[in-house]
């Protein structure tokens, strides 16, 4: 965690398609942030959730008290899309140095979606960014749908949120679910994390 004598902000949009586990990333960083006694605000998640459209949420961390919930245009330091061309859609909102870190693999949920190939040179040719295999990762640890959990663990470098935080938000939120389910999601986020490589 960031110097608590120093002003800290973070302000990122999670994006993506619904179904891709828009709301568990923004759960994990939630409780992370709760512990690490910061301050936060989160927008509700918006779009079509439950039928594959477009779902984005606004999330505001700070070590003082924040007064709105949603991020201005031009001020986001972090875009986390689980789906590329999500990614594209709020790079108005991303500050000039700010980060992109986006899945690599589509879901196909529109009839006229674009090239990928021309959906990945766009995510390329921003200041900042990175395109994550997520799918691919989290498959080879043995469960496709914690690709969420790959590119979380990849953010996390950019978070300014202690490691330890998120591991234990992942054991608070899964922690019903049973200790598989925990692991298999802390093994993403750990995964994650080491594919970033400065």
């Amino acid at each position: 965690m960031e110097d608590a004598s120093k002003k800290f902000k973070k302000d990122i949009i999670i994006s993506g398609v619904g179904g891709q586990g828009i709301v568990s990333i923004a759960s994990v960083i939630g409780i992370a942030t709760l512990e690490s006694k910061l301050f936060f605000k989160q927008s509700e998640v918006h779009g079509m959730s439950q039928r594959g459209g477009d779902v984005q949420s606004h999330f505001r961390i700070s070590n003082k008290p924040i007064y709105s919930d949603l991020i201005p245009m031009g001020a986001a330091d972090i875009i986390i899309s689980v789906e590329p061309l999500e990614a594209l859609r709020y790079v108005n909102y991303l500050q000039k140095d700010g980060w992109v870190i986006a899945n690599k693999n589509p879901f196909n949920n529109i009839p006229s979606y674009p090239d990928l190939e021309k959906v990945w040179n766009a995510i390329e040719q921003l200041p900042n960014s990175f395109i994550v295999d997520a799918d691919d990762e989290a498959r080879k640890l043995g469960s496709s749908k914690s690709a969420n959990m790959i590119l979380l663990g990849f953010a996390s470098h950019f978070l300014g949120i202690e490691y330890q935080m998120l591991e234990n938000a992942i054991r608070t939120l899964f922690g019903r679910k049973g200790d598989k389910i925990v692991d298999i999601n802390i093994h993403c986020l750990n995964r994650g994390r080491e594919l970033f490589v400065k």
